[in-house]
């Protein structure tokens, strides 16, 4: 029985716990196998874990369709390596979900 995400607070917060900062370099070995995924940063990097998790295939294929989800592109994956760039990252097997951190208002 698929459970509901919205009410799936123990995995909202596994994931929670485990989503952090990571250079954009620590993750070549899984750009190169094809498993890290880009996350809009109009969209919140844990509520996408937690539907990917849930193989919410109804919101991934919206996002997708919508340009904010996708598997990181050469030309952004060089963009990063160039920026020396620090995502946050989240791990929802076996993808990585990456987002660039929100631009701070001054």
């Amino acid at each position: 029985m698929k459970t509901n995400p919205e009410k799936d607070t123990e995995l909202h917060d596994k994931i929670n716990r485990e989503t952090g900062r990571i250079q954009w370099k620590e993750l070549d070995r899984h750009f190169a196998s094809g498993s890290v995924v880009w996350v809009s940063e109009q969209l919140d990097l844990i509520d996408v874990a937690l539907r990917i998790a849930h193989d919410d295939k109804d919101s991934i294929t919206r996002w997708m369709n919508d340009g904010m989800l996708a598997k990181v592109s050469d030309a952004q994956a060089q963009s990063w390596v160039e920026q020396d760039a620090t995502l946050w990252a989240s791990v929802v097997s076996p993808f990585v979900l990456v987002q660039e951190p929100k631009k701070q208002l001054h």
